[in-house]
């Protein structure tokens, strides 16, 4: 494709936030290895942060990398084979971060929500299944997206050809029937439902921490030196979460339906639309070191062999 000052410049807009985000939640798995490593025991929470942490690496890598070499102006550095891959594991990766976050969402408020019987008995059934549903998910995001490679091609065979339109660094089929409008639905039913779930579990988590504010204010009063409370600080985060979240994921939704019927689309304009999409990804794992219980702690448990688990919440 022919390099723009405006492809350079978003080019090395992608770059910059793409390195940002890799380096960001390389630091959360390197602190993951080290707990494995060194045979410490993950709590179901730290479970699903790690397979969503590596969900979000990947989508980072397959959805922004090829976007700014792209932008940058490399020409087929991706062939058939190279496209099929690329985004194939990008809608497998994009679907666990999904379903990963929403379940990270709905194990946090069930977490902190009042302990009666019922919770407690529900409680210890959720943690038990956490890690095998985590896998799971890897295994029903491969299967649903089986067919995104017989709509992908290299960027080679969209010349003169209907219904296919170039994005750059690879083709898609835009087929407009009735398949592909259940399809569509299909999609964002499932992910309406995801970021529903989410959307509920937060509200629950934000209710349940602003009761728990009012029940200990008193000694918060007596607490001056500190400007924000343990429930307004877990509040904030996920707040944060939430609103990038809905944004990023949303965006995601829009662009696979303008991806799927639009017959051209300016390739600065996609660029646009994929950072919007991997903006959760790229900022998630700073939310989550922002939230270590200290700023060394990560780096001091190393030597001390004492590691503390993220807190988000």
């Amino acid at each position: 494709m022919k390099m723009t000052p405006e492809n350079l410049a978003m080019g090395i807009f992608l770059f910059f936030h793409i390195t940002l985000g890799v380096l960001g939640n390389y630091i959360i798995l390197f602190y993951y290895v080290l707990m494995i490593v060194t045979r410490k025991r993950l709590m179901p929470k730290d479970v699903i942060i790690e397979h969503l942490t590596f969900a979000n690496c990947l989508t980072i890598i397959s959805k922004g990398v090829p976007e700014t070499l792209s932008d940058l102006g490399f020409k087929d550095f991706l062939d058939d084979m190279g496209c099929k891959l690329i985004l194939y594991i990008y809608r497998i990766v994009r679907g666990m971060s999904l379903y990963a976050m929403c379940l990270l969402s709905c194990f946090q408020a069930i977490t902190i929500s009042p302990s009666t019987s019922k919770w407690m008995m529900f409680k210890h059934k959720a943690t038990k299944y956490i890690g095998p549903s985590c896998s799971v998910s890897w295994l029903v995001n491969l299967l649903l997206n089986i067919l995104t490679p017989a709509r992908v091609l290299g960027p080679s065979y969209n010349k003169n050809v209907t219904n296919i339109v170039n994005y750059g660094y690879c083709s898609w089929f835009t087929s407009r029937n009735m398949a592909t409008a259940l399809y569509m639905f299909l999609l964002c039913f499932s992910d309406g439902l995801c970021l529903s779930l989410m959307a509920c579990s937060s509200i629950s988590m934000v209710s349940i921490l602003y009761s728990h504010k009012r029940q200990v204010k008193h000694i918060h009063g007596a607490q001056h030196f500190l400007k924000v409370s343990p429930e307004d600080r877990a509040t904030q985060t996920i707040l944060i979460l939430l609103c990038t979240f809905v944004f990023s994921y949303s965006i995601s939704s829009v662009h696979v339906i303008f991806t799927s019927y639009s017959k051209d689309s300016g390739i600065w304009g996609m660029s646009i639309f994929i950072f919007l999409e991997i903006c959760f990804p790229i900022y998630f794992p700073f939310v989550l070191i922002s939230n270590f219980k200290s700023s060394c702690t990560l780096f001091l448990s190393f030597y001390n062999k004492k590691y503390l688990p993220p807190n988000i919440a």
